[in-house]
């Protein structure tokens, strides 16, 4: 990962990332399970989904290894979830 960065405000960094994409990861494990994604707007996933894409590539841009490693972790689960979406809303 040449060229990036680790300081102390990078570490507030990385700790905040680990903390709101793991907060995430309990959604997307219990409608993998409940396969229930009635409650789920596609609109906003699509939308949300899009916002982390440029949040990753702002990271890589700023070499903040804080913002790719929570991004990359986030697009694969939003992805997931928009998965879900398509596939088990077509059951409803």
């Amino acid at each position: 990962m040449e060229g990036f960065k680790i300081d102390y405000i990078e570490i507030i960094g990385i700790v905040a990332a680990i903390l709101t994409t793991a907060s995430f990861l309990p959604q997307v494990y219990k409608t993998w399970k409940t396969k229930d994604v009635s409650s789920l707007s596609l609109p906003m996933w699509l939308i949300f989904f899009v916002g982390i894409l440029f949040w990753l590539v702002y990271g890589i841009l700023e070499k903040s290894i804080s913002m790719v490693l929570a991004n990359s972790i986030t697009i694969v689960s939003s992805f997931l979830m928009l998965y879900f979406k398509i596939k088990y809303g077509k059951r409803q």
